[in-house]
């Protein structure tokens, strides 16, 4: 079913769900929503299926024609929303209705957005996903980002009269600073104490030089004992690679299955998502946490996911 038309790309939107798992040791990433938080909000409030396709909106949102009538939600980094040039909140269910326009403006803060539309957008499944890969060119929309004249699809559903929003207290607020909470290894023992320390008790900002690969940090230079190098091993998101200049690597949601620098640290899952709003110029601090206290969080984080829809309030 064609439901959307687009007018305008916006920066860096592509067709993103929960990720490619299973692949790794064929060299393909994971991929997926870079906050899937907001992707599984996202799906919650038009009633579809957690693991649904969305659209992922990067920094300056596109601009879309409605071709059919149905239900939209707009949920992550703070965007301005337009229906037919008036503003309507982002996290909760929009009606949608043939020949409207649907407008996005620039984020005011994070850096993702993420559009659902009732029934999960339909492209083709490839290699368990939807996701959009841009660098392998499949996934998604011909494995590319969005394009003007492209057409979106959905899965045939009908449209319901019920709408939801989000608890204010479940939205999460997005500054431009992160604090992001480690376990350190697996190759901490390649660094100084110093250089640990200095890992964890300065902030880093993120370059330019960022995207959905990767994050490159700039700040004060990690030391390391000796080489600054090793035999390539599994990267996973999350992992944080050091290379011979000291300055840090966040690896992220489209990252490379193997690398060679050292990881002096690994991100924990629920960060990650925080991680994803994360921008150029923006600032991150880490602190690090116990293995124990890893998966107390990540518990936590999961029973998080599981438990959303039953807290959604239902729109009269």
């Amino acid at each position: 079913m064609k439901v959307l038309q687009t007018l305008k790309t916006g920066f860096f939107t592509t067709v993103q769900d929960l990720g490619r798992y299973g692949y790794l040791k064929y060299g393909v990433p994971i991929s997926g929503a870079m906050d899937t938080f907001s992707l599984v909000a996202a799906n919650l409030l038009v009633a579809n299926n957690p693991s649904d396709a969305c659209l992922e909106i990067t920094i300056i949102g596109p601009e879309f024609q409605a071709l059919t009538d149905t239900q939209i939600a707009v949920t992550g980094g703070c965007i301005s929303l337009n229906i037919n040039g008036q503003s309507v909140p982002m996290w909760q269910t929009l009606n949608i209705r043939e020949g409207d326009i649907i407008s996005f403006g620039k984020m005011k803060s994070g850096c993702r957005s993420y559009l659902s539309i009732r029934g999960g957008i339909n492209v083709p499944v490839v290699l368990g996903s939807r996701s959009t890969y841009t660098r392998g060119k499949f996934g998604g929309i011909d494995g590319r980002q969005l394009k003007s004249g492209d057409v979106i699809e959905a899965f045939d559903v009908s449209t319901v009269d019920i709408r939801y929003r989000m608890p204010e207290n479940l939205i999460p607020q997005f500054e431009s600073s992160f604090n992001v909470r480690v376990i350190l290894g697996p190759q901490a023992d390649m660094f100084t104490d110093l250089g640990v320390k200095t890992f964890l008790e300065n902030p880093y900002k993120i370059t330019v030089e960022s995207d959905r690969m990767g994050y490159r940090l700039e700040g004060p230079p990690v030391e390391h004992k000796g080489k600054a190098d090793i035999v390539s091993d599994a990267l996973l998101p999350g992992a944080i690679q050091v290379p011979r200049d000291g300055k840090p690597i966040v690896i992220m949601r489209d990252a490379q299955t193997t690398g060679g620098y050292p990881k002096i640290a690994v991100a924990i899952t629920p960060d990650m998502d925080r991680l994803g709003q994360a921008k150029p110029n923006d600032t991150v601090r880490f602190e690090e946490i116990t293995l124990k206290e890893a998966h107390e969080r990540f518990l936590e984080y999961q029973k998080r996911l599981f438990n959303l829809s039953e807290k959604l309030i239902k729109m009269s």
